[in-house]
């Protein structure tokens, strides 16, 4: 929550909100609008109502504001070692991030803190010398858009080789591993990184080389109950995920979520986390497999 409560985005959107009504006055459209350029999708089902019912006490009924400065939100002491923590994270340090400013603090928990339950064992070797050179070559080739030759083991074991334009990363929570998505010719590939023996980098591609085709996506629906800040916890949870949510009653939502069909297992393991505050509704497949893996839990335990 530390981010969330001090510097995350709802104070970095309210801020913008604040800065244009010292400014002037702003219509209910305008701050809407702001909240959805500056924050998630669903972020004005909690940020407009706080701030027109003076729950945050940061505008008045008529729409003004107490406060006779802009915001500024330095970083403070904490702030400072929760980032150097994140920094200490292997995958992170795969992006390279700058660590200036951040000299001589100390982090605020180390990574070996954490002990997961929830996802499998044999997570990508992120501090490996020949993945990060891999990994590294890779951003560069989606930065300046240029091809990429990588030989790979396939899951029959054998090393295949061709000439691939990059498209995207992708991380799996559940897996913990990178995946590339990418083209060859007019195929889609998806290449799991820790399994890449060599990567090079080629010329540029352009607008004739076949794009990425989309990918097969599949959508739930459920019914959300908002009880321990269950709506948020969604939010945040799912935020990888395009949504629309709909508002029932007070404490009463109605979700969609469309996720790619190949993470449809790891999307039912995230979906039953939330236990009875999440109720699928459809489709009817979707509602079938998690009854088969309730039932399954309940002969193993």
């Amino acid at each position: 929550m530390l981010f969330s409560e001090i510097y995350g985005i709802y104070f970095n959107t309210v801020a913008v909100i604040l800065q244009k009504i010292l400014q002037g006055d702003i219509t209910e459209k305008q701050m809407t609008e702001i909240v959805n350029a500056k924050a998630f999708s669903e972020s004005f089902l909690t940020i407009i109502p706080a701030l027109k019912n003076e729950e945050w006490l940061l505008l008045n009924d008529t729409g003004q504001t107490p406060i006779r400065k802009a915001p500024q939100m330095p970083l403070t002491l904490s702030q400072k070692q929760w980032l150097k923590a994140l920094l200490s994270d292997p995958r992170i340090a795969l992006f390279s991030p700058p660590i200036s400013g951040l000299e001589g603090v100390e982090p605020l928990f180390d990574m070996s803190d954490f002990v997961y339950f929830d996802r499998y064992a044999d997570g990508d070797l992120f501090g490996d010398d020949e993945y990060i050179a891999n990994f590294q070559t890779i951003l560069r080739a989606l930065k300046e858009h240029r091809k990429l030759k990588i030989e790979h083991g396939n899951r029959r074991g054998r090393q295949v080789s061709g000439i691939f334009v990059p498209h995207r990363l992708e991380y799996s929570a559940k897996d913990d591993k990178f995946r590339l998505i990418s083209t060859s010719g007019a195929l889609n590939s998806i290449i799991n990184l820790a399994r890449i023996t060599q990567c090079q980098l080629l010329d540029s591609y352009n607008e004739d080389d076949p794009p990425a085709m989309p990918e097969q996506e599949s959508f739930i629906t459920f019914e959300l109950t908002d009880d321990r800040n269950a709506l948020e916890r969604v939010m945040l949870h799912f935020s990888d995920c395009r949504k629309e949510t709909q508002r029932l009653s007070e404490k009463h939502y109605h979700v969609t979520l469309w996720y790619e069909r190949q993470d449809e297992t790891e999307i039912l393991i995230r979906i039953l986390s939330f236990g009875q505050m999440i109720k699928v509704v459809a489709p009817e497949n979707f509602v079938k497999l998690i009854k088969e893996r309730i039932f399954k839990q309940h002969n193993l335990s």
